[in-house]
């Protein structure tokens, strides 16, 4: 009977992950223990102390700049009884004067009842259940509270946290509080909720404050989130370059001797947190950054040594550059060309000691991008997608450097011409080629068919005549001609 009456209450209590009781001792002893564990955690953890409840007069932030989509789920959510705010990035952004490019969503409501409360959604994921709302084309992604890893807290099912060797956090999926969910996320400007019906900013680490001394500071201790999710280390890097930030000192101190842990992190991870940090308009200073914090050779592991050539660190850059200004601009931007300038000088390396080996040109051009691929794609799981793109805009570098014949007409009408030309004019702005040849297809492409013929004629270099087959009888005279001409 005391067993049962114990249940009830740890369940009562919010520990639904609670094992029944058997009646043994043993049992009996474990769950008061992780009942007592979890109640001083509440109260002497960081995310427990009470929070800055900031107002609209103080931080401007109206709900008017929240998506009417994420507004009306919020207003859902809230109408059905429960909190809802809008969390993360878009709170960050707002203050900073940016316009967010989502918003998501934090609740203490359960997967299944914000899927009761919008009807427009459907619960994905089978690690950590999240709910996606539609209205129309937007989507508004909602979490439920979830707390980070204790290491104090033993592991007693399926659904509790667990690290590896590294220290690496493999499984982080417990519902918690709203204190709890402040304080497992990674920045103190990413833990700041926002509640469009209050227009109230609810911030439980300094957050605010650190947005307006332009400092990025980490919750916890460094060393110990770094290894919990050595990603951290790469979004440290891209918020600090993004938004004008100083790393405060106690987070940036772990971060070159953990460089090593990028590692154990999943490629496909991996490859979504370089892509995000190329396409966000500040690729230029991340690259940088990255070298300068020795974190580069955890994620391209050639790209320090292309940085380490002037002719290739040059092309890299104005690659980057030219990025930077179209994201700023809205202007699309290719992931598949982007890597495939990060990559092109190796690849020109690696052909080039091919064909020191005796390989023809062609062959070794295509040996080379396989080689170069496969080494990048066993730490960077770069999507099948953008290899293809990649392949082809290297591929035709090669054809357009000849302009003889029917060939610049047939290279004009292939698909990926206007990408591949593009790259072309990189390399000539950065050096590698000479800027005739630039300049000689961009005038071969306005030109009318009769003028494109006479530019073949006048710039191409001579046509080579065609090698024949040699025939036995004709041996010997040539034989005979060699002879007269070297008498």
């Amino acid at each position: 009977m005391r067993s049962a009456v114990v249940h009830h209450d740890a369940r009562r209590a919010g520990y639904p992950n609670e094992p029944f009781f058997t009646g043994h001792a043993c049992a009996h002893s474990s769950i008061l223990k992780a009942m007592i564990r979890s109640l001083l955690r509440r109260v002497f953890s960081r995310g427990s102390a009470k929070p800055k409840v900031i107002s609209f007069s103080s931080h401007g932030i109206s709900r008017e700049g929240i998506s009417p989509c994420a507004r009306r789920v919020v207003e859902a959510l809230q109408s059905n009884g429960y909190k809802a705010f809008v969390v993360g990035g878009a709170v960050r952004d707002l203050l900073l004067g940016k316009q967010p490019n989502d918003f998501d969503l934090a609740t203490d409501a359960h997967p299944e009842q914000v899927r009761s409360a919008f009807r427009r959604s459907r619960i994905i994921g089978r690690r950590f259940r999240l709910v996606h709302c539609m209205c129309g084309s937007e989507t508004i992604e909602v979490a439920t509270y979830r707390r980070g890893h204790d290491p104090e807290q033993p592991s007693e099912g399926k659904d509790e946290s667990h690290t590896d060797e590294h220290g690496r956090l493999l499984r982080d999926n417990v519902y918690g509080t709203q204190p709890d969910d402040a304080a497992r996320r990674d920045f103190t400007i990413n833990a700041l909720f926002y509640d469009p019906s209050t227009q109230e900013i609810i911030d439980y680490h300094n957050g605010v404050a650190d947005l307006k001394k332009k400092r990025l500071r980490m919750i916890g201790d460094p060393a110990v989130r770094y290894r919990e999710d050595p990603v951290r280390m790469l979004r440290a890097v891209r918020f600090a370059a993004s938004y004008g930030l100083e790393i405060e000192k106690a987070t940036l101190a772990p971060i070159r001797p953990f460089a090593s842990l990028l590692a154990n992190v999943p490629p496909a991870r991996l490859f979504d947190e370089m892509l995000k940090l190329l396409l966000s308009g500040h690729a230029t200073q991340c690259v940088m950054r990255l070298r300068r914090e020795g974190l580069h050779h955890g994620l391209l592991p050639l790209l320090d040594v292309i940085l380490e050539q002037p002719l290739g660190e040059r092309f890299v850059m104005l690659a980057l550059n030219n990025t930077d200004v179209r994201v700023l601009e809205g202007k699309p931007v290719s992931p598949g060309f982007l890597f495939a300038a990060l990559l092109w000088h190796e690849v020109l390396a690696t052909s080039k000691k091919l064909r020191d080996g005796g390989m023809a040109a062609m062959p070794a051009l295509f040996l080379a991008m396989d080689q170069v691929l496969d080494t990048q794609t066993a730490q960077l799981a770069i999507p099948r997608r953008f290899t293809t793109d990649m392949k082809d805009l290297w591929a035709l570098q090669h054809r357009l450097e000849n302009r003889t014949g029917k060939r610049p007409f047939r290279v004009l009408e292939h698909p990926r011409f206007r990408a591949a030309y593009d790259f072309l004019q990189l390399r000539c702005d950065s050096g590698e080629l000479e800027a005739e040849l630039g300049d000689w297809w961009r005038r071969f492409q306005q030109a009318t068919p009769t003028e494109r013929e006479t530019m073949l004629l006048r710039d191409s270099e001579p046509k080579r005549s065609r090698r024949r087959r040699k025939r036995p009888a004709e041996s010997g005279s040539a034989s005979a001609v060699q002879a007269d001409a070297s008498m």
